[in-house]
Parts: structure tokens; sequence; C-alpha cells
């Protein structure tokens, strides 16, 4: 399952992706706004957007992604490890 995680920490990027990896998931995370970053998104499985800690740019383009791919997104309002791990405990629940 492939996974992208906007907003966030920056210091967190490492702990996202290790979470993201024991629940077998493959994942990109964008903390800051790159260039060209609707189309980095690509076509993941699932969107999770960190709402307290991403720009309005980021959160509109991904959001736009998501309505234009038919991916599911998550708006989670906390950006920790903990609420990371919820949301993909119960999306595999559900899945």
């Amino acid at each position: 399952m492939n996974i992208v995680i906007v907003g966030g920490h920056d210091c967190m990027h490492c702990q996202y992706k290790e979470i993201c990896k024991k629940h077998g998931c493959k994942c990109k995370v964008f903390t800051q706004c790159p260039a060209n970053f609707q189309n980095q998104i690509g076509t993941p499985e699932m969107i999770v957007v960190f709402t307290k800690t991403v720009a309005h740019k980021m959160l509109n383009a991904a959001t736009k992604q998501a309505e234009k791919s038919g991916t599911t997104i998550r708006y989670v309002n906390s950006s920790s490890a903990n609420a990371l791990r919820a949301v993909l405990s119960e999306h595999f629940k559900t899945a």
C-alpha cells in the first residue's frame, strides 16, 4: 500500500516512515511544500493530512489530487506518531 503524508513536523519525518513500514506500507512524506507538489503526490491508496501543521497550499493540492484520482484522504488534527498509528490501524481494520 502506498501512502502520502502531508504536513507534520520535519523532525518526525523518519518516524512517520518507520510507522508506515511497520504497517507494511510505503510512504512519501511532505512536511514542506516542494516545487511541483501536486504532480509529486501521484496516485497513492491513501493521503493523510496533518491539518494543524500543513500549509493551505499543500492542503488544497492534496485535496484536489485525491478528488481527481479517487484516493482516500484522512484529515488528522494532531501530527503525532500515535495519531498516525491510529489512522493506519483504523484503515487496516476496515480494509
